[in-house]
């Protein structure tokens, strides 16, 4: 059953980021409805895999790095749906369920072996790795609309306004949608990180006992995405600047990522 609805996610996701690159391209509503739906079954049927291994391993997936995969992956997609229910831009699709997809496709080849120390039930645990994959989807949200804004910045500049740039917001728009879902992530990102410690301590182990390797480029992250926070509101740091902070960003949090995995 598990293997099942795995698949029936998989493939959905990859059916649906085609039929947004579809719609970003030909402007049929019949194929963003299909998507839509497509990457709602898909949506369903890797909520009901989360259930399943929940109920096997007695804890939520967020301990293996094969459940923290699905779990990144699951997440962006619901931070999407609610992102597009909110501002009602279709093409954001093309540029964020292909990330789940490929999220998704990389815990496959994963060990499934799930963890069952007393560890993995604990309470500061659960709210340090739920915290900051929340914050980690928002995160890529907001890098797929630097890119898009990038995208449009692009042909206005070289003012050649290719098939794109009818197809995707206004810069304003894209701008507003970078600073929106940071403003929401950061303070996830910050508070998972700072419960990671309150675990550890719990654990009797010492708070600050960091692998300095893998904690270093957690800090440039949070640096990273808190310069664009504070950087918003006292500086004035939007446009190309922090479309650009978003992608840096992400770019590192993908690398802090396979640092600790």
């Amino acid at each position: 059953m598990g293997k099942l609805v795995f698949n029936i996610s998989l493939f959905s996701y990859l059916g649906a980021s085609l039929g947004y690159f579809v719609y970003l391209v030909y402007r049929k509503q019949l194929v963003s409805t299909l998507a839509t739906a497509t990457v709602g079954l898909g949506l369903l049927a890797h909520t009901a895999w989360l259930g399943l291994r929940s109920m096997e391993t007695g804890h939520g997936p967020y301990t293996t790095t094969f459940e923290i995969a699905m779990f990144f992956s699951w997440m962006i997609v619901v931070v999407y749906f609610l992102t597009e229910w909110k501002y009602k831009i279709k093409d954001l699709g093309a540029f964020v369920i292909p990330l789940a997809f490929l999220a998704l496709l990389f815990s496959a080849f994963l060990s499934k072996e799930a963890a069952l120390d007393s560890e993995t039930q604990h309470f500061w645990l659960t709210m340090h790795r739920t915290l900051s994959v929340l914050g980690y989807a928002a995160f890529t949200i907001a890098f797929a609309a630097a890119i898009m804004y990038l995208i449009q910045e692009h042909q206005v500049k070289s003012k050649k306004l290719g098939i794109m740039y009818f197809r995707m917001p206004s810069l304003e728009v894209l701008d507003k949608l970078v600073d929106k879902v940071i403003t929401i992530g950061f303070p996830l990102f910050t508070l998972g990180f700072m419960t990671g410690p309150l675990w550890k301590a719990k654990m009797d182990q010492p708070f600050l006992s960091w692998d300095i390797t893998k904690t270093w480029p957690l800090v440039i992250v949070w640096i990273i995405y808190g310069s664009l926070f504070f950087g918003r509101l006292f500086a004035g740091v939007r446009g190309k600047k922090a479309a650009q902070g978003a992608i840096l960003g992400f770019v590192m949090m993908i690398i802090t990522y396979f640092m600790h995995v």
